[in-house]
């Protein structure tokens, strides 16, 4: 009997959860957002900067943001650095969407815009990117976006080159240990004949 109530209110919670999911297609595209790198330029990870910049577009009425609070700013995947890789994924759930995993910064929202100077982690892997914001509400929920790219997701992209974690001084020193270990181990064995033979 008690478990009735119980299963309503698990029902309750999960129509309400599901409901209040966000959807990336619902999303209104009022952002315009800019970054410094060209369309195909590289940058490293750990040394480069970017410089975003983002403003409400000029076709969106004035009073539009009147919900936004802040901007989160994301490094986002391109569809070509998704293909094959699960993680990676697109979904129009921004709860479950994977394309955009790096933040760069979240800032208060000003109607006369606002821009940030992001390093490129040293984490960020491999691949190419392009940049989202999105303007948030109150209660820190998506109410609109824009991106440096267009819908497809195809202009304005730039590459980020990966540290692999091997340098030429680490190649260096392996080299240096593994000719010392062979030596030592010829050395030993002759030591070792010498002491058999007497």
């Amino acid at each position: 009997m008690a478990t009735a109530p119980l299963l309503r209110l698990v029902l309750l919670v999960s129509c309400i959860g599901s409901s209040m999911a966000v959807l990336f297609s619902s999303l209104p595209n009022t952002l315009t957002v800019t970054a410094s790198p060209a369309a195909g330029q590289v940058l490293h990870a750990g040394v480069d900067q970017i410089k975003v910049s983002w403003k409400l577009n000029q076709s969106t009425p004035a009073s539009a943001d009147s919900d936004y609070k802040k901007v989160k700013v994301l490094l986002c995947y391109d569809p070509v650095s998704q293909a094959d890789r699960g993680w990676r994924k697109t979904d129009d759930h921004l709860k479950k969407d994977k394309t955009c995993q790096f933040k760069v910064t979240t800032q208060p929202y000003s109607s006369g815009g606002g821009s940030f100077v992001y390093t490129v982690e040293r984490s960020i892997p491999t691949g190419t990117y392009f940049v989202r914001a999105y303007a948030l509400d109150s209660g820190d929920t998506e109410v609109a976006y824009g991106q440096t790219t267009n819908v497809a997701k195809t202009t304005n992209l730039f590459d980020v080159v990966g540290i692999t974690g091997r340098h030429a001084s680490l190649d260096i020193a392996a080299g240096c240990f593994s000719a010392f270990s062979i030596l030592a181990l010829v050395f030993f064995f002759v030591v070792e004949k010498r002491k058999a033979k007497k």
